[in-house]
């Protein structure tokens, strides 16, 4: 059951390229800083049995981390927001990839609880903003 304000977001792009591709790119974090507008990426702790998989600790600026939770290639990644500068809590995101013709449509989702209350609205905005310039830029990235 989701508790009262806890908020959504969701963001869809479709991709030119198959979803083995697309996952090789959207889950090599320590990378991310090359398409996602999230500068200084680079992995805190390697997952098992793949260096970005489950137990995988993700890091960016201002100290921000992410642990990621599932590792499904090449169709889903789960992670937790563990730390951040942004005022939320019981963070929950999924990146999942599915098949579109010969493409691949990226579905990035995730769900938090605002710290501050009353900041749900704006926190979605920044976040949903976040996810459509990174989508983007992993588009102008390519995927070779």
């Amino acid at each position: 059951m989701m508790s009262k304000g806890r908020i959504a977001v969701a963001v869809e792009h479709d991709y030119d390229a198959p979803p083995e591709a697309v996952w090789r790119v959207i889950t090599d974090h320590a990378r991310w800083s090359e398409w996602s507008g999230l500068r200084n990426s680079h992995l805190v702790r390697e997952g098992h049995p793949d260096p970005n998989g489950v137990g995988c600790i993700r890091g960016f600026v201002a100290g921000t981390r992410e642990e990621v939770l599932s590792f499904d290639p090449p169709k889903c990644t789960t992670y937790t927001l563990t730390r951040s500068v942004m005022p939320m809590k019981n963070h929950i995101g999924e990146i999942r990839l599915e098949p579109r013709g010969e493409g691949t449509r990226v579905l990035w989702r995730c769900w938090f609880d605002p710290s501050i209350p009353g900041l749900g609205g704006l926190l979605r905005g920044v976040i949903t903003k976040m996810f459509r310039n990174a989508l983007s830029g992993l588009e102008a990235r390519g995927f070779d």
